[in-house]
């Protein structure tokens, strides 16, 4: 009886080791990913056209892209939210400031944008796979499927929209100003202090 929970030890162990290495590996290169992001969204736009390109192709799995596209928006609304919602009076010190005359609180995103990449890349990945499995071309009519999900993402947005003009967030950093400070004489001159 000893022998043959051995064998199994030694069977597993071969199998334990490598997924440990394959992971090892994969955070090492995701860790290197972090601060490229423009580098990332370009491979998962390649990643999405790869997707498109095959349900175009295979003229099918309507239902998969469907609630792909639903998945998506639910990330979109979690990457537009702060992490602290003011609606629910939440005041741990992390709200977002109403007034004008209230301290100025950073944006946090609920969703950060590392993990709204990798979710979207690992959505069209799985769903990718899933368009070489027969089980998952359910057969609909996809103009309404399309037109359920435009009407749904445009609610949505407009909800999103009206909650950031009612607590008067932006979550984009795009053309706020930034503040360098001031370059003092000495550093301009050339001379420099210790």
């Amino acid at each position: 009886m000893e022998g043959v929970g051995g064998d199994t030890a030694s069977a597993v162990a071969p199998l334990a080791k490598w997924r440990n290495d394959f992971s090892r590996a994969f955070q090492y290169y995701l860790d290197r990913s972090t601060p490229h992001p423009v580098q990332r969204w370009l491979g998962t736009l390649l990643v999405a056209a790869i997707y498109v390109l095959r349900v175009f192709y295979v003229q099918g799995f309507y239902v998969v892209s469907y609630g792909l596209g639903i998945y998506i928006l639910n990330l979109l609304i979690g990457f537009l939210s702060p992490k602290v919602d003011p609606e629910l009076d939440v005041l741990d010190g992390a709200s977002l400031p109403t007034k004008g005359s209230d301290e100025f609180k950073p944006f946090i995103r609920r969703l950060p944008e590392f993990k709204f990449w990798y979710a979207i890349t690992k959505a069209f990945c799985i769903a990718f796979l899933m368009t070489f499995f027969s089980l998952f071309d359910v057969p609909v009519f996809w103009p309404i499927l399309l037109c359920y999900w435009i009407v749904l993402f445009v609610l949505t947005m407009k909800r999103q929209i009206m909650h950031m003009i009612k607590y008067k967030y932006i979550p984009f950093s795009i053309g706020k100003q930034r503040y360098t400070g001031k370059r003092s004489s000495a550093s301009s001159s050339g001379v420099s202090r210790d």
